[in-house]
């Protein structure tokens, strides 16, 4: 019999750590910060360092997961997913112009 962890529940456990670390960034929009303090104490009990590493190391599993969620795939039992997020300036909206709220 082999000593040490078994890889397998571990690929398990990170599978399902990155499925949940999606949900809370993504998802419900927590802050990193909060997010890794969730998952370290509430959920799977390792260190946020650790959690950090492994969401390091598995970035691309994280874009798939995204790309699925985007597309429908395995929705079931999964909330609707927000908007993305735009950056910079938006069509229509013009800046720069000043109005006055107090009348002349």
């Amino acid at each position: 019999m082999a000593r040490g962890r078994d890889t397998e529940l571990i690929t398990l456990r990170n599978e399902e750590l990155l499925r949940r670390y999606y949900y809370w960034t993504e998802i419900k929009r927590l802050r990193f910060d909060d997010t890794f303090h969730q998952l370290s104490t509430k959920e799977f009990f390792i260190s946020e360092e650790r959690i950090r590493t492994i969401v390091n190391q598995n970035y691309e599993f994280l874009q798939e997961l995204d790309r699925e969620y985007r597309l429908g795939k395995n929705t079931e039992d999964k909330p609707p997913m927000p908007p993305k997020r735009k950056r910079g300036r938006q069509a229509g909206v013009k800046y720069g112009k000043r109005v006055s709220v107090i009348s002349d």
